[in-house]
């Protein structure tokens, strides 16, 4: 499944309300899970047992492939965002919505693939260890190229602030086009131009 290696693959089933009662959700959190996801089932576990040619990080020892089968494909990340705060695992999650997939995966933040079909998609496994193998899994669903010098949440977080300047400067240039005082849209202009200089 996935593209991944037959040893690794697995069929069991995390039932929710399993997780409602070791994890004591409130109603609302109930609910709302229940209106996103249908199924859970580990179908993969990657790790040096499963595939001997990977050694253990020494932050990543093993992680899991989860598939959920979605109700909705218009779900709120908050459910899957909860279901990866709440397992104390490394987790790649295929959403599954009728014959399409996407990948999710938590690392500091939540990265998302876009939707594709079921037999297309396929998860990489390229690394000498756990550690590296976690790290490309990210890079490759985040669509993240990580700048030399930087590491993986460097690049994260440097990726994370010049969205923020893109958007500020999105706005300035809206109430810049839209000001009539000469003097207004100059102060725009420099604000603008200090945040390009940022970037």
């Amino acid at each position: 499944m996935y593209g991944l290696p037959i040893s690794t693959e697995r069929k069991r089933q995390l039932p929710k309300k399993a997780i409602y009662a070791k994890f004591d959700l409130n109603s609302v959190q109930r609910e709302s899970f229940d209106a996103d996801i249908a199924r859970i089932d580990i179908v993969a576990v990657i790790c040096p047992t499963t595939i001997p040619a990977l050694s253990e990080g020494s932050e990543v020892k093993e992680f899991y492939v989860l598939d959920v089968q979605m109700k909705r494909k218009e779900y709120d990340t908050k459910n899957i965002l909860l279901l990866s705060r709440l397992i104390a695992q490394h987790m790649v999650f295929a959403l599954r919505y009728e014959e399409q997939v996407q990948f999710t995966i938590f690392h500091t933040k939540l990265f998302t693939t876009a939707w594709q079909p079921v037999g297309q998609a396929s998860l990489l496994l390229s690394g000498l260890n756990l550690d590296a193998v976690w790290e490309n899994i990210v890079k490759e669903i985040g669509q993240i190229e990580v700048a030399a010098g930087h590491t993986l949440a460097e690049q994260i977080a440097v990726d994370d602030q010049r969205a923020k300047l893109l958007a500020q400067i999105a706005t300035l240039e809206r109430k810049m086009a839209n000001e009539k005082q000469p003097r207004r849209k100059r102060e725009y202009f420099e604000q603008i131009k200090n945040l390009k200089e940022k970037i």
